[in-house]
């Protein structure tokens, strides 16, 4: 089939790679602008760029170069933009999108899956419309969330993804047999900086489904501290204080204390938690995070 490939962040480069393996004409790459990154603020391509120029693949930034070129379907995954009417109407097109809708629409739905702490998830194969994630869905697979982190469950998903949209493409029947959306909508609001800030007043489920995250962040006196891993400790300690003893480094919170295992201070590397405070130079007897 001739397609158009619409792309942005890695999880959709396994998208991609799947297609053209796949033996599928595609035709045009349309990924995101390149962003300054970086203290050089230099220009930086999106994964699905880099992927697309190593394939051989002819890359824009811009939907009106989809005009012209034989296209039968567009493909959407993590595109990061909405694609208007206008163009919908010109080019029909297929969404992988990382939930089952209509839960969790949106531009965040793995992450909101882990932080509501649903049991399960999956793709849906949709096609798209100018609403947000409201088209009929053609296929969906679903796997367990357990205690895997955003990143982990987001790789599952595009693999699923991957193989779920070879499926409907090779299909007839599932291509022209979408069904509307079920059940009441939820949305996966975006995520913001505050999302991934790790507090006291969290209790220790809540706290840990944050860390899954892979941004998640706090503060010990006053000093921004990233935390990559954290597990659920025996130790009593207060909501809001730091403990360091032959446990390792345990922080209290509502219902109990976390022991942080793997973190990265503010401007260093990824170290372990007692790396990490035996360089701090804290005062131990009367310390607090926030």
């Amino acid at each position: 089939m001739r397609l158009a490939f619409l792309g942005t962040p890695e999880p959709s480069v396994v998208v991609l790679h799947a297609l053209v393996d796949a033996g599928h004409d595609v035709a045009l790459v349309v990924t995101r602008p390149d962003r300054r990154r970086g203290r050089g603020g230099s220009l930086e391509a999106s994964p699905v760029k880099a992927a697309a120029e190593a394939l051989g693949l002819r890359v824009t930034h811009r939907l009106d170069d989809l005009e012209g070129l034989g296209i039968e379907l567009g493909v959407v995954v993590a595109f990061g933009a909405l694609i208007p009417a206008s163009v919908l109407e010109r080019t029909p097109m297929v969404n992988v999108h990382f939930s089952l809708l209509p839960r969790w629409r949106g531009a965040a739905p793995v992450e909101r899956a882990i932080l509501a702490g649903d049991v399960e998830t999956g793709v849906s194969i949709m096609t798209l419309e100018a609403g947000l994630d409201t088209g009929p869905v053609h296929l969906e697979r679903r796997v367990e969330v357990d205690d895997k982190s955003a990143a982990a469950l987001t790789n599952e998903l595009a693999h699923l993804g991957a193989d779920a949209l070879l499926e409907v493409l090779d299909s007839p029947a599932l291509l022209a047999g979408a069904v509307p959306q079920r059940g009441q909508p939820t949305y996966a609001q975006k995520l913001t900086a505050e999302t991934f800030h790790v507090v006291p007043s969290m209790s220790v489920v809540e706290a840990r489904r944050t860390v899954r995250l892979g941004r998640a962040y706090c503060f010990v006196a006053g000093r921004r501290l990233g935390v990559l891993e954290a597990l659920p400790s025996d130790v009593p300690v207060p909501t809001g204080r730091v403990v360091v003893g032959a446990t390792g480094v345990v922080f209290g919170v509502a219902d109990g204390s976390l022991r942080f295992e793997r973190v990265r201070p503010e401007g260093s590397r990824t170290m372990s938690a007692r790396e990490w405070w035996a360089g701090a130079r804290l005062d131990a007897t009367e310390l607090w995070w926030s």
